[in-house]
């Protein structure tokens, strides 16, 4: 049986006093895209630093297709690809440079390394631009170009550090559907940190993070399955006085999140019309939808996904 392509144990990182990783556990099998998914000061960029090599854990551990990142360092870093959320290219210089020196610090050279450049360029749709200055490209096409670079040396593992920031959402979706093309085509398995729910939705499982450790975990639609039947989304003028009234009288349980009332209920339309003649003039508005990403990070946390706490990721 193959080894997973990420095994995490008791995982604990500390900024002096301040844990950024609170004892995570966390496996992730070879193949596909899985997403770490989690607000600023999440927890999520330190273990992306710690699973590319470049942070030492406090406690615990963290394995690379059974490598050890710390112990064997080296050799995991030659079966992983990074692509950090930084650009890393050279602007002045033109795409397929940009490429054969990544592959020289890989050690390749000559008919192997053109091989591996021509391929990569194909994969992403670069043939026609592999001789242009990458300060002549777009935001899209740069990630693109990113993104080559992190798979030219054919690693098992791509590491991607918020891959879509910056990035339109029509570039986010061709993104993600290359990369999922790859993932089967090459069989490299597929890690990515984000903020973006959409693009963890496109991933084939999740884990959210929250302040340093695991609130849940699982694929997309089984995460949103939990929450179960509707969002009931309320706007008041004095949402914590209307929402204690609510539970006396529908015997739910409210949450107010941002100034707004939420209701996670069977049927949400069919309470709507009660909220409104229970308490006329009260309700300045009501939503009603099925839980989204977003919902099931306020499920867990009581909070907004882009509701950043203050960043505990930095010395």
């Amino acid at each position: 049986m193959n080894a997973a392509a990420v095994e995490v144990r008791s995982l604990v990182h500390a900024y002096g006093s301040r844990e950024a990783l609170a004892g995570v556990d966390l496996t992730v099998e070879s193949g596909g895209m899985f997403a770490l998914l989690g607000p600023n000061g999440g927890g999520k960029t330190t273990l992306f630093r710690i699973l590319a090599t470049l942070l030492k854990p406090t406690r615990g551990s963290a394995r690379i297709f059974d490598l050890d990142v710390v112990a064997d360092a080296a050799a995991v870093r030659r079966r992983i690809g990074v692509v950090f959320q930084s650009p890393s290219l050279d602007r002045k210089l033109t795409v397929a440079e940009n490429l054969l020196h990544q592959g020289h610090l890989y050690g390749l050279r000559g008919p192997d390394l053109r091989r591996r450049r021509d391929a990569v360029l194909s994969d992403f749709s670069l043939t026609d631009r592999a001789d242009d200055r990458v300060e002549t490209l777009s935001g899209g096409l740069a990630r693109r170009v990113e993104l080559a670079k992190g798979l030219l040396h054919e690693p098992e593992l791509l590491l991607l550090d918020e891959p879509g920031t910056g990035l339109d959402p029509g570039a986010r979706r061709d993104l993600a559907d290359r990369l999922g093309e790859l993932a089967d085509a090459r069989n490299v398995t597929v890690l990515l940190t984000t903020h973006i729910t959409d693009e963890a939705d496109r991933c084939d499982r999740i884990c959210i993070l929250n302040a340093g450790r695991i609130v849940a975990e699982g694929a997309p639609d089984r995460l949103r399955d939990e929450i179960g039947g509707d969002c009931v989304t309320i706007a008041t003028q004095d949402a914590d006085a209307l929402a204690g009234r609510i539970a006396e009288r529908f015997g739910t349980t409210p949450t107010v999140v941002d100034g707004l009332i939420r209701i996670e209920r069977d049927r949400g339309h069919e309470l709507v019309p009660q909220l409104v003649e229970a308490f006329p003039g009260e309700i300045t508005s009501v939503t009603v939808s099925k839980p989204t990403l977003e919902d099931v990070f306020i499920h867990h946390t009581g909070r907004r996904l882009w509701d950043d706490a203050a960043d505990t990721e930095s010395a």
